[in-house]
Order: structure tokens, then sequence, then C-alpha cells
């Protein structure tokens, strides 16, 4: 499949599935028979790419002025980040089967799915900030209209937020251009740079805003609050990978000596956020709030993962990364699914919610386990391999990763305890717990992946190991 279709039909062909399924049930098919195939052309590429290094899938619209070529080409991080995207997609699609309005919002997600294949295929630093930038289109709307009572208010401060980070971004492309001579990440050099180190800083803050760390967070507690639970998902799943990737991909591997002469910054920032959120949402009464909190919190191990410069810590971070979006899905959703039958957010008013509904609970529990780094989940995994890289690089001072754990074991069982276990409140004893079937589904993938990827961590880190293989020059580690 042309990766030209991959990224474009499904941007275009989202305004005609609104139109011709505007009175019919039948988008979410059309949607989840579209996320498979994306799906497979995933799996696809990574059976078909070199052993090292990109591979090429096409240049179009080949305009020499001024660089603007749409270049294609993937290597095993950007497909990684292509599987998870998929998976996630196909997760939400079924966890929102039965969503109000369901036409417009199935579109939103077909549009969403085009552009953020275009982020991980696109080697032009000009299409890769377009589709960038297109991303944030259908998550406004998904925000704005599906969202609770403060949802307009979310989605703008989301959208002015990370539109404003964009600009920094946009700036560093241009002077790339200029002082490289081309727009194609994988030709530049930092050797040829007049300016590495401002190039460097408006790409940290930038990316930085959208992973997010602190203390440029604050847009996403509102936008997790008010967003669908399915759309959290894809905002903690895929728009904050999509920040850690282009760090990993431009601000570290792209400007690998910049990167050992600032990587402070991002090491101090990571720990500030992972120990930051962590004390907030262990102070949080607010459900979804303090699932908010445990996801940046979740950001900062990576961002120390990262700080490492080593292969380990690299390797480390990636999985971290998707045993977060694995292991913060099944939470947010349920987080939702209980204010849906409830009707509050407040942890006080719940209560006693295993004597209802023992199976929803069974999976909140497994992914808070998961959350908090419990032995046998994804979330130990990430959590040791990084703490053993940082403190290799760093010294016995990032222990500190270590208490952190303590902390998330803090705020995780007291919200077993107040929602889960516990005497059971009148809300929630006047309450249907049912589920559908197709929501059902979902959660039990994410705690098949939190598990068998807790279980056997090898089966991922075969893949993400050989991501690194052919950095050797990383800030002196990789």
């Amino acid at each position: 499949m042309s990766a030209l279709i991959v990224v474009f039909f499904p941007i275009f062909f989202s305004f005609l599935l609104y139109v011709i399924t505007e009175k019919t049930n039948i988008a979410r098919f059309v949607a989840l028979t579209l996320f498979l195939g994306m799906f497979g052309e995933s799996i696809f590429l990574y059976f078909h790419l070199p052993q090292s290094g990109f591979m090429s899938l096409g240049h179009f619209l080949e305009i020499d002025y001024f660089d603007f070529t749409l270049t294609f080409a993937v290597d095993k991080l950007s497909v990684i980040m292509l599987v998870l995207t998929s998976i996630l997609l196909l997760l939400v699609t079924l966890s929102s089967w039965h969503i109000e309005k369901s036409s417009a919002y199935f579109s939103l997600l077909v549009f969403f799915s085009g552009a953020i294949f275009g982020v991980f295929m696109s080697t032009n630093l000009l299409w890769f900030f377009i589709f960038w930038e297109l991303t944030l289109i259908p998550m406004y709307f998904l925000i704005g209209i599906w969202g609770a009572e403060e949802r307009v208010y979310a989605a703008v401060k989301f959208f002015l937020y990370t539109h404003v980070a964009s600009m920094l971004i946009l700036l560093a492309f241009f002077l790339l251009h200029k002082q490289s001579g081309t727009f194609d990440m994988t030709l530049i050099k930092e050797s040829v740079l007049v300016t590495p180190a401002l190039i460097w800083w408006l790409l940290f803050v930038g990316f930085a805003v959208k992973m997010p760390l602190f203390p440029f967070h604050t847009w996403l507690p509102d936008a997790h609050v008010q967003a669908p639970a399915p759309v959290s998902v894809l905002l903690a799943g895929v728009l904050l990978k999509m920040g850690a990737y282009a760090m990993i991909r431009m601000v570290l591997l792209m400007l690998p000596h910049q990167a050992q002469k600032y990587v402070w910054i991002l090491l101090l920032l990571g720990v500030i956020s992972l120990v930051y959120s962590a004390f907030m949402a262990l102070y949080e009464t607010h459900l979804k709030k303090m699932v908010a909190y445990s996801s940046i919190s979740h950001m900062g191990l990576v961002a120390i993962a990262m700080a490492t410069l080593s292969y380990d810590g690299l390797s480390s971070a990636v999985y971290e990364m998707i045993g977060h979006a694995f292991i913060i899905a099944p939470l947010f959703l349920i987080a939702g699914f209980f204010h849906h039958k409830t009707g509050s957010w407040q942890m006080q008013e719940m209560g006693g919610i295993m004597q209802k509904a023992p199976y929803i609970s069974l999976i909140f529990i497994i992914a808070g386990l998961g959350a908090l780094g419990f032995p046998a989940t994804m979330g130990f995994v990430g959590e040791i391999s990084i703490l053993i890289s940082s403190i290799e690089k760093y010294g016995l001072w990032l222990i500190v990763v270590a208490f952190t754990s303590m902390l998330s074991a803090s705020y995780i069982i007291w919200t077993f305890r107040r929602v889960i276990y516990g005497s059971m409140s009148i809300l929630v004893e006047k309450t249907d717990f049912s589920i559908s079937k197709m929501e059902f589904f979902a959660l039990i993938i994410f705690t098949f992946f939190i598990i068998v990827f807790g279980v056997y961590p090898q089966a991922l880190f075969s893949i993400i190991n050989d991501t690194f293989s052919s950095y050797t020059s990383l800030g002196g580690g990789v």
C-alpha cells in the first residue's frame, strides 16, 4: 500500500465518511476496517525494514524551490510508533462503539489517523510540521464537542498551548534549512549548523510542551478531565508519545552534541515532573485527574531514561512509552465508565464497586498495579530498567525514581481503597454497572498486553534494541 494512500486517504476520506454516514451507524465499522488496514500496513513495513537506517517509501509533490518535497521514509523507531498508534486507534474505536453523534466522531478519528501516520512517516521537516499541526484539528473538536462541562475551555487551552509551542518548532525548522540547505531530517548534520544551541532549545521547549514536562504540563490535566475517556486514551497514548518520539528523533539523535551539553535540563525536568505529578496524584480526590497526573509522572520517567543518552536508557524509554500507553488507557476508560454510570468524579462518593462490578474492578486493579510498577506488569519492567540505566549514568542520587514508585503505590492503593473496596456507597448501590461487549473486549486486550509484555518483556526489547543499534555516537553513550 502506498504511503501516500495510507496518509492522505484517511484525511480526505473523513469528510466523505461524515457525509455518507451522517444518518446511519456504519461509520464505526468503516473506521474499524480502515484502522485494521493501517495496522496491517504497519506490520508489513516492520517485516520489510532494512537492518539499520531508513527505508524510503517514495518522494511525492516534488517542488525543488524551497525544498517542499513530500518525502516518506521509516525506520524501526517510526514503525514501532505506527504499530502502537494503529493498535490504540482500533481499541479506541471499540471503546467508543456506542458514542453519540457517531458519524462525526469516527470521521474525526479517521482524519486523525492519517495526520498522525504522516507525523511518523514524513522525513521532510516542513511536511512533518504540517502533519503535526493537522493532529490538533480533530483533537480540538473531539474534546470540544464530546467533552464534559468545561470542554470548550479545555479544548481552547489545549489548542493554544500546543500551537504556540509549534511556532517554536517551526522557527527551529527554518533555521535548520537556512543553515544546512535541506529540510530532510535524514541529511541534516549538526556539524554544519551555525546556531545549533538555539535550534536545540527551540526544539526542546516545543516538544517538552507536547510530552508534557513540568512546567509546560498545565494544559494536560484540564484536557484529560474534560475529554471523553477514549479521547483521553489518544491524548495519553498517542499525542504524548508523538512529543516523546520527536524529542528522541530530533533533540537527541539529530543534535547529539547539543544533547550531551544540555541534557541536564531534560534530566532535571524529568525528575521534577516525576515527583511533582506523583504528589499531585496523591492529593487528588477527582478520579480522572488523579489518572492524568499519574500519566504526567510516568512521562517524567521517560524523560529521565532519555537523559541517560545511552543505548539501555533509550531502549527503556521506548519500552516505557509503550507500557504507559497500555497501562494508562484502561485507567482512563474505567474512570470514564465509573463517571458515566455514577455521575460523579469524586472518589469519596464511590466505594465498594468491586461488589457491583467485579470484572471491571479487576481490570482497574491490574492496570493500577502496572502504574505503580508491580512485578509481572509492563510498569515494573519499564521502571526497573529506567532505574538501572539512570543510576549507571548519574549515580545513586537517582534512587529518587524508586522513591517515586512508593508514592505511586500510595496514590494507587489509596484509590483502590476509596473506589474499589470498602463499604458500598449509596451512589454505587443504586448504580447499574453493565458494560457493552465491545468496551469490555477492548479492556481485556489492554490487560493482555500489560501482563504478557510484563512477564515476557524480551518480546518487545528484542524489537526496541535494534532501533538504536545504528546510533553509535549519541552523546558519547549509544
